[in-house]
């Protein structure tokens, strides 16, 4: 049995768990998700706790009941506290503004780059040169922060562009005469 999925999930306080044979939903204060279950995954729910067992003893069984168990811890903590990742624009001119639905950013194009966020997903603009990405899902939030961040990445020499903010871009030197 895989070890991430001998440990069982507990359930946060104030979310909503809802199990059927074939899906599982949480419902909490910061959203509301479902996931479709694995057929080689048994999934239990005992009280505030969820475990799970392969249906057998093959590996792809194996892999998908530590699969199926990670899922559904961050299904828990995406509706109880919630996934943010913060972006950071280095660059002179280049700046952000969030409203409503749509992030406007200006990164040195000739015109400015409008991307619309996924249902479920926030973004704020504490200052101009950094981003927010908010949401209950892991999955959206990191997917879109990885589309803002490939309009314009990191370039090598001077470092310009959108970066994750932990992100350490390494500089080359300039080519010498």
């Amino acid at each position: 049995m895989s070890r991430i999925a001998k440990n069982p999930v507990v359930i946060a306080k104030g979310v909503d768990c809802k199990l059927t044979e074939t899906t599982i939903s949480m419902k909490g204060p910061k959203g509301e998700l479902s996931l479709v279950l694995s057929p080689l995954v048994n999934v239990k729910q005992d009280g505030d706790q969820i475990t799970f067992e392969p249906v057998d003893a093959s590996r792809a069984a194996n892999a998908a009941s530590g699969t199926m168990r990670a899922l559904i811890n961050d299904m828990n903590k995406g509706v109880s506290v919630g996934f943010e990742k913060k972006l950071t624009l280095v660059g002179v001119g280049y700046r952000a503004q969030a409203s409503g639905d749509t992030l406007n950013l200006s990164l040195g194009f000739s015109h400015p780059v409008v991307h619309k966020l996924p249902e479920g997903v926030k973004a704020e603009t504490p200052s101009q040169t950094e981003i927010l990405i908010k949401g209950a899902d892991k999955q959206k939030v990191g997917q879109t922060a990885a589309v803002i961040r490939g309009y314009r990445p990191p370039e090598p020499y001077k470092g310009k562009g959108v970066r994750y903010a932990d992100e350490v871009v390494i500089i080359k030197e300039t080519k010498k005469k």
